[in-house]
């Protein structure tokens, strides 16, 4: 008996002494963490999305039917609420209503007087003719319940803002501020402490990804033909050479005169043709996708291209060229990478850099279409491998870094583009040939995705020609689907 309660005694002493020894690690050895400790910093809060704001829907009322409760609530000691009886001619729009009770004209007067100011005398609601912030759906803070409000005007979005001092979100990111900084004038402005949600005002999701350029031409030849098509593409594209380098090359080899514009003519016309064809073509399910941005020159100004790969057969499924490094652009090509996706895999990865737009167009996602398109996004960070995100999947991050090379090896030759549309051109025409025409040492020097019927054509100009044919036929196909759907 006294064993057992010896035994006893000993387990009890061990587990206080494991719980001082667990105490004591987690205090003072820093344990290894899945993020970067800058990260924790609140120097890098500005570069975190903060999540959905709870949308409130507010049901409209009416004045009638207020007034209505009113004379039922207090009966005999009602008195109703007469229109106002103006000593002076008032210059209020008879149009005029109430934002919140929808009351007419009659029932409103100036409360500040000529500084524009109304007030409603039913319900007591202050407001301006032009400018009224009572709406139907309302935008509160997750973390306080208070209402956002609009801070800033951008492009394509309204920056709403928390402004509650006691905002517990608000409270604990101040705590991490340098002393230092606050002690200062404006000290605070160098950090982002408050609750922000950024309404967008353009839908990206209603954007049409199949439209076709207006001054799309023919291919109705007058002077050359098909093969002679072929050939300026495979130069132009294949064998990286600029367009009077084509020119020359036509010249010399077939003594073919043709001029450096019309092989643009042919470049633009093909692009226009092939293009349904790669962004509508079936790639294949994947739970991974990686994608990455990088700039070009049009007009000697940066701009930006945005690939999302598959990494299982290495194919381009999303694409984009911007004028600015926007986050509509990144949904644009999220949404060409998920086309043919009704729900996303459970164990579904995004792979991107650290760059917060990402986030944002996920978030986006989240809020269009539900839990069936909520996924995160997976952040390498930085060139080294710091922390495990990065060492576990910095692979998936070179791939894309080694597409952008070979793109820019690519777009080189051209020392920049004369606009957008030719970037467009030239981008389409790129895919193109990297998903359907060059062979890859990842596949064993095989193209990345065969077509059955590019395994008959003998030589290169011939598959550019087949490749078109293919397009037209997807366009038809696309045609004929949005008129079934409009019949």
């Amino acid at each position: 008996m006294d064993i057992i309660l010896y035994l006893l005694q000993l387990i009890q002493q061990l587990y206080a002494q494991n719980c001082f020894l667990i105490k004591l690690l987690c205090r003072y050895v820093p344990l290894k963490q899945w993020a970067h400790e800058d990260s924790m910093s609140p120097k890098y809060q500005k570069f975190k999305i903060d999540e959905l704001p709870l949308f409130l829907n507010v049901e409209p009322w009416d004045y009638r039917d207020f007034m209505a409760y009113l004379k039922w609530r207090y009966r005999d000691d009602f008195k109703p609420i007469k229109p106002i009886k103006r000593r002076s001619e008032c210059d209020i729009d008879e149009d005029c209503k109430c934002p919140r009770c929808n009351a007419p004209s009659i029932y409103l007067y100036k409360n500040n007087g000529s500084k524009g100011q109304l007030m409603c005398k039913v319900c007591d609601t202050r407001f301006s003719p032009e400018e009224s912030r009572h709406t139907s759906i309302k935008l509160r803070c997750p973390h306080c319940l208070n209402t956002l409000v609009p801070k800033k005007e951008r492009k394509h979005f309204i920056v709403h803002k928390c402004v509650n001092p006691k905002c517990p979100y608000y409270v604990k990111n101040l705590r991490k501020v340098d002393k230092k900084d606050l002690k200062e004038d404006y000290g605070k402005n160098k950090y982002k402490l408050h609750y922000i949600y950024r309404e967008f005002t353009l839908d990206f999701f209603k954007m049409d990804l199949n439209s076709l350029p207006k001054n799309a031409s023919s291919l109705r030849f007058s002077k050359f033909d098909a093969n002679v098509m072929g050939l300026c593409l495979t130069m132009h594209v294949n064998l990286h050479m600029s367009l009077r380098q084509t020119k020359y090359a036509l010249k010399e080899l077939y003594n073919i005169n043709i001029s450096h514009q019309q092989v643009a003519n042919y470049c633009k016309t093909a692009a226009i043709c092939i293009k349904p064809l790669v962004d509508n073509y079936d790639y294949g399910d994947t739970n991974i996708m990686t994608a990455d941005e990088t700039y070009i020159k049009i007009r000697g100004v940066k701009a930006f291209i945005w690939f999302i790969m598959n990494p299982k057969n290495r194919s381009i499924i999303g694409y984009r060229v911007s004028t600015e490094r926007d986050v509509g652009a990144c949904i644009l090509a999220m949404r060409m990478a998920f086309r043919h996706f009704t729900k996303l895999p459970k164990d579904f990865r995004f792979i991107a850099d650290g760059y917060s737009a990402y986030i944002l167009a996920a978030q986006q996602f989240l809020r269009e279409y539900g839990n069936d398109f909520k996924f995160k996004i997976t952040q390498v960070i930085g060139l080294t491998n710091d922390d495990e995100v990065s060492k576990e999947w910095r692979p998936y991050k070179q791939m894309i870094e080694r597409l952008n090379r070979t793109y820019k090896a690519s777009y080189r030759i051209t020392n920049g583009f004369d606009n957008v549309d030719g970037a467009n051109y030239d981008l389409a025409l790129w895919v193109a040939y990297y998903n359907f025409l060059r062979p890859h040492e990842f596949n064993r020097y095989k193209v990345l995705n065969e077509i059955e019927m590019l395994k008959g054509a003998d030589n290169m100009p011939g598959k550019w020609q087949l490749l078109i044919f293919l397009g037209q036929q997807t366009i038809l196909n696309l045609q004929r689907g949005e008129a079934e759907s409009c019949s």
